[in-house]
Parts: C-alpha cells; sequence; structure tokens
C-alpha cells in the first residue's frame, strides 16, 4: 500500500504542470471579485471547473499515451480532405498563438504587482526582468527542470492560500452550501463564466499532451497519469476555493481590482507579514501563467505541424522566446493593447468548443482508441463538459465583438 501511494506521489508532474497554468493573475483575481461580490455562493461553479478539467485533461493523456502522439497530430488525422485540415490545423495554431501573445504582457505585470511590493520597485521595472528570467528558463532548461520550478510554485501558492483560508476560520455551513447548493445571484453570470473560463484553458490541452509523453512511458501509466491529473488539479481547485473563500469572508461587499486588497482585513491574523504574503502568493501565480503561456503557444504549434523533440526541440524553443520577447517589450512600455485582447478573447472564444468536441470525437473512435474509448458515464460526463464549455466559448465570443464594436 505505501510503496504504491510513493509511485503515485513521484508520477505527479504533468498534472501540477497544468494546474500552475491555470492559477494566474486572472484567475486569482476573478476568485477574489468571486468573493468579494457574492460570498460563498459561487463555489459551485469552481468544482465544476475542476471537474470540468479534469474530464477533458484525462481524455488528453488516455489519447497519448493510446496513440503515442500529440493532440495536434490526433486533431491532423481526424480530417481526410487536405483543404479541411489546412483550416482548422492553422486557425487553431494562429488563435492560440495570438491568445498566448496576448496574455503573456498581463502574466508578466500580474507577476510584477507581487514582486514589485516586495521589492518596493516599479511595476514597469520588474516585469521585463521576470520575463528575460523565464526567457532563460525555456531556453537552458529541460521538462524536469519545468516540472520542478511548477511544483515549487504550486507549493508556495498552496501554502499561502489554504493557510489563509484556514486561519480566518470561514463559516463552514455557508462553503458547503456555496458548493453543494448552486445558485446564480442577480448580476453573477458574467463571473460564473470568467471563474469557469479561467480553468479551462485551451493552449493546456496541448501542454498536457507534450508532458505526458515527457513523462510517462506508455498506456501501462495511464494509472499514474490519471492520479496525477485528478490530485494536481484538485489541488489546483482547492487553491482557487480557497482565494474565493477568503474574499468572501473578509471583503464581501467591497469594490476589488487585486488580490493584494485581502492583506489589510489579514493584518489582525497575520500582523505585518499579511500583505507580504498575499504579494508572495500572487507573484507565485504570476510567474507560473507566465512561464506557460510561451509554453502553451510552442506545445501547440509544435503538436500541429509535427515537429519532433518536445521542449528540447530548436523550434520549440524559437516559438517560445518569440512569445516571452513580446511580453517582455509590452511590459516595459506598460502595453497591453485591449484591440488585441479582445480579438484574443474572440478567437478563444472560437477554439475552446471546437478543440473540446474535436478532443471528444477522437476519444471515442474505436479504431485508434480501442478498448480506451470512453464508456457510456465518461460520454455522458464528457458530453455535459462539452456543451457548457461551448456556451462558455460563444458567450465569451459574442462578449468580445460586442465590446469590441462599443
Amino acid at each position: 500500500m505505501f510503496k504504491e501511494a510513493g509511485k503515485i506521489l513521484r508520477s505527479i508532474g504533468p498534472g501540477m504542470i497544468i494546474t500552475a497554468s491555470f492559477i494566474g493573475p486572472g484567475t486569482v483575481t476573478t476568485m477574489t471579485q468571486g468573493g468579494a461580490g457574492f460570498g460563498y455562493s459561487l463555489l459551485w461553479a469552481v468544482v465544476f471547473s475542476i471537474v470540468a478539467t479534469i474530464v477533458l485533461q484525462e481524455m488528453i493523456i488516455r489519447l497519448s499515451l493510446v496513440t503515442r502522439e500529440g493532440l495536434g497530430e490526433a486533431i491532423q488525422d481526424l480530417f481526410k480532405h487536405r483543404i479541411g485540415k489546412l483550416i482548422i490545423v492553422w486557425f487553431t495554431l494562429i488563435a492560440v498563438t495570438i491568445g498566448c501573445a496576448a496574455y503573456i504582457s498581463g502574466d508578466l505585470i500580474g507577476t510584477s504587482l507581487g514582486a514589485s511590493y516586495l521589492l518596493n520597485l516599479p511595476e514597469h521595472w520588474v516585469a521585463p526582468v521576470i520575463g528575460i528570467i523565464i526567457l532563460l528558463i525555456g531556453l537552458f532548461g529541460n521538462y524536469r527542470f519545468l516540472e520542478k520550478i511548477m511544483l515549487v510554485l504550486m507549493v508556495i501558492m498552496g501554502i499561502i492560500f489554504i493557510t489563509t483560508m484556514i486561519v480566518i476560520q470561514p463559516d463552514i455551513v455557508g462553503i458547503l452550501k456555496g458548493v453543494f447548493v448552486p445558485t446564480i445571484p442577480n448580476g453573477s453570470i458574467i463571473t460564473i463564466i470568467a471563474l469557469i473560463g479561467t480553468t479551462v484553458v485551451p493552449y493546456n490541452f496541448f501542454i498536457h499532451s507534450t508532458a505526458v509523453h515527457e513523462r510517462f512511458g506508455n498506456i501501462k501509466e495511464l494509472k499514474y497519469a490519471r492520479w496525477d491529473t485528478v490530485i494536481s488539479i484538485s489541488i489546483g481547485g482547492i487553491i482557487s476555493a480557497a482565494i474565493l473563500i477568503a474574499a468572501a469572508t473578509l471583503i464581501q461587499g467591497k469594490e476589488v481590482t487585486s488580490v493584494i486588497q485581502l492583506a489589510g482585513p489579514l493584518e489582525p491574523v497575520l500582523g505585518n507579514a499579511a500583505p507580504f504574503a498575499i504579494s508572495i502568493g500572487l507573484f507565485a501565480a504570476g510567474l507560473s501563467s507566465a512561464i506557460a503561456s510561451p509554453a502553451g503557444a510552442a506545445a501547440t504549434i509544435s503538436s500541429l505541424l509535427g515537429w519532433q523533440g518536445g521542449m528540447q526541440s530548436k523550434k520549440y524553443k524559437t516559438v517560445f522566446t518569440i512569445i516571452i520577447i513580446i511580453g517582455i517589450i509590452t511590459s516595459a512600455l506598460g502595453f497591453e493593447p485591449l484591440q488585441v485582447l479582445l480579438v484574443a478573447q474572440a478567437l478563444n472564444g472560437i477554439i475552446l468548443p471546437i478543440v473540446a468536441i474535436l478532443i471528444f470525437i477522437i476519444i471515442n473512435k474505436k479504431n485508434l482508441m480501442g478498448h480506451y474509448v470512453n464508456t457510456l458515464w465518461l460520454n455522458i460526463i464528457g458530453g455535459i463538459v462539452v456543451l457548457v464549455v461551448t456556451f462558455l466559448g460563444l458567450y465569451s465570443l459574442i462578449d468580445a465583438i460586442s465590446s469590441f464594436m462599443s
């Protein structure tokens, strides 16, 4: 029993990269706003987002280990007609790459919020330096090094945000009600969509597929890859929920722009350490997401174009470098172009349901997956997840278009 538990713990890695990726400045801010605006009532949406992420990412690891291909190659194989293949491959590639390039500046600035408070330096000075550090990680690090960094960042986030949740002694009954009794308070629909949308991220499908190949040898290790996914993403869910619970307990009803606002109400509990603790947590969340953006673009392009060599290939490192350099320049200038972000949001609104539907189709192909195809229950759960994700994507698309036009 202990030997098996040890093997499961040693298998944790790829799932932690995915978890560290989705807990970024956007997730931290959204969870804070959700708690401050609606108390514990939206915790069910956090739980749903985690279940949805586990379901979709489990399909990815199963596909990757059975076929020994990446998601991009599997998508290409799905289309027999050359024109259809070119359209879907290049549209997905362009959409994900623009998204990563558009969001990297925000990720670096979000990371610098925590670091600039700790160092007492301007954010537009700190952000490029963080970008250069990430560039060096991408150029000289390998998969194992990336995995270790993400694990460390997850531990830091877990210690800070979960400890914060415990020490403030939240209302347990309110939490249980928020988790098990879904409600949609007036004015909360956009927040609900944001809570789920910050967790289910299109490029994470491609990162996970690449990471699984780097970490696990064959289909015999599927059990351990599944444990890695379930444990890692569940921990991410607990951290996300902890941020929302802390905000609901400490600052409900207040206007929120940053998680740093939790520091003030925390001072009676943590004293002068409160702002430092929250700043370190925000820095860890930002850094993990800022590493994931260029990695996501590189993994997506590599998989869709069939590049070999994984994270060590020169082509992968070239894409990683281009994306992070864009982030270094734009964050130094304090440049976050709204129009580009809206285009990225619109493209992601299209690409998320498309990729989710394609994954669902591929995982049900008997000739490809053999007896690892979805069972009836997996299809029911997966079908619900895909429908909700499709709705989220279309809503995000409509929201981006309306904002663009106004």
